[in-house]
């Protein structure tokens, strides 16, 4: 009997309905969970517009080191971190630096001549090849084993509708940008179902809550506290939802740029909300790889819970030594920074269903950036951090590399998943093979 026929009969014998199947499908001591293989996951987390550098990098090199302002927020896992200053983006031809740098980060290959006129140099269009997250996606969808639901999942917050090299980091192929899904409520449907509505949502999750009750009396403890995990979100997620739908009566919403669903002001609540969406979803194995984009190269997010009124590609503008500016593009990143330290959290609080430690044990975050200075738009020293034993590389430490191209980087990555390719995106950036130092 095939393992799909072994779950519908689970579900009729047991009087459960399909909506259970999500949460039930990482629960070994019902014999589904895939347990074979150690799991290893991958998240690259994106911010636009550089960083303030002297604000950024640390001064010191190796495993003792002091965080400086904008990664405060990470302090209680320095243990856990990689910082690698001095990885480049070379990629050059066609585009700006904001278009090539969004494009080819995790390209890392040229992008297409095209009609899209950046704010210099020559018009450029889409990717000429695949990003990491879809080559790696496909690696383990590949495999039985390493098989998930999604294979991947594109999360965004504030990512305007808009298509165009500055809004897209995922590529399926060449030619093939893959647009981020930035309202929460959409992703839960793509979850957890295609839903008409609010009230259609509301069925499905009360169903949900009831088949939790049942499942949870004929599991293990173990397999018994993670369904009440499970739970406890499934009840969040209501309460979230009656209180946008109570939110949005009389609710004047400014005017923004044609396609952004949500307000600007809610970048916060919609990051928090992505976030726990994203460490569910990798609790249900629904997927391994997943993308976290905040707006867009360019991006203009107005962060007004900071104090900060000014647009934030309009203040990554600056000249350095305007002391203001620098000030509120630090806590900008700092702001990013504590974002990266909610994940980063939220996965170290989270037991590895079916293993040992906790998630973030299996994963690797990758925090980057489509330049690393606003103000000069320069392509090197792109700020690449790096989070979690998810690869078992040498954590805790402090890189600096004599700008090195950021393709050995990505190949590292790649080859820590197992995938024994010798060369990504553009091949002429990887003779040197890996990135050295990281294990």
């Amino acid at each position: 009997m095939s393992r799909a026929t072994n779950r519908r009969k689970f579900l009729r014998d047991f009087g459960l309905t399909a909506a259970a199947l999500p949460f039930m499908m990482n629960l070994p001591s019902l014999g589904f969970a895939n347990t074979a293989t150690r799991k290893k996951r991958l998240v690259v987390m994106f911010s636009p517009n550089g960083v303030v550098p002297w604000n950024f990098w640390p001064d010191e090199e190796g495993s003792s080191f002091s965080l400086k302002e904008s990664l405060t927020p990470l302090e209680a896992f320095k243990d856990k971190m990689l910082i690698m200053h001095g990885v480049c983006d070379k990629v050059r031809g066609d585009g700006d630096s904001h278009m090539r740098g969004m494009g080819c980060l995790l390209t890392g290959i040229e992008l297409f001549p095209g009609n899209i006129q950046g704010g210099s140099h020559t018009p450029a269009g889409w990717s000429t090849g695949i990003s990491l997250d879809q080559e790696l996606k496909n690696f383990l969808q590949a495999n039985p084993e390493t098989r998930t639901r999604f294979g991947s999942l594109e999360f965004g917050v504030m990512v305007p509708d808009r298509a165009d090299t500055w809004t897209r980091m995922s590529y399926t192929g060449a030619n093939q940008p893959v647009a981020p899904i930035d309202d929460p409520y959409q992703m839960f449907n793509k979850l957890y179902g295609q839903l008409k509505d609010q009230e259609n949502l509301k069925s499905v999750l009360d169903e949900v809550q009831a088949d939790l009750q049942k499942l949870s009396s004929l599991v293990s403890a173990e397999d018994r506290h993670l369904l009440e995990e499970q739970a406890t979100f499934v009840r969040e997620m209501e309460r979230e939802l009656k209180s946008a739908s109570e939110s949005d009566i009389g609710h004047a919403v400014p005017e923004l740029e044609a396609g952004v669903r949500e307000e600007n002001d809610n970048i916060p609540r919609i990051s928090r909300m992505q976030i726990d969406l994203m460490v569910n979803s990798f609790a249900a194995d629904f997927t391994r790889i997943a993308t976290l984009q905040y707006t867009n190269s360019v991006g203009q997010a107005k962060m007004r819970w900071l104090g900060i009124d000014e647009g934030h590609h309009e203040l990554s503008h600056h000249e350095n030594d305007k002391k203001e500016s620098q000030e509120k593009l630090t806590k900008i990143n700092k702001w990013f920074a504590g974002e990266l330290a909610y994940l980063t959290q939220r996965l170290a609080e989270t037991p590895e269903p079916g293993g040992e430690g906790s998630m973030l044990d299996n994963t690797v975050i990758l925090w980057g950036n489509e330049l690393g200075q606003g103000n000069s738009h320069t392509l090197d020293n792109i700020p690449f951090v790096m989070l979690g034993n998810g690869l078992d590389f040498n954590m805790g430490r402090s890189l600096k590399f004599n700008k090195v191209p950021h393709n050995r980087l990505l190949l590292s990555i790649a080859q820590g998943f197992g995938h024994d390719i010798k060369t990504f995106g553009n091949p002429d950036f990887c003779g040197d093979g890996p990135l050295t130092g990281l294990s």
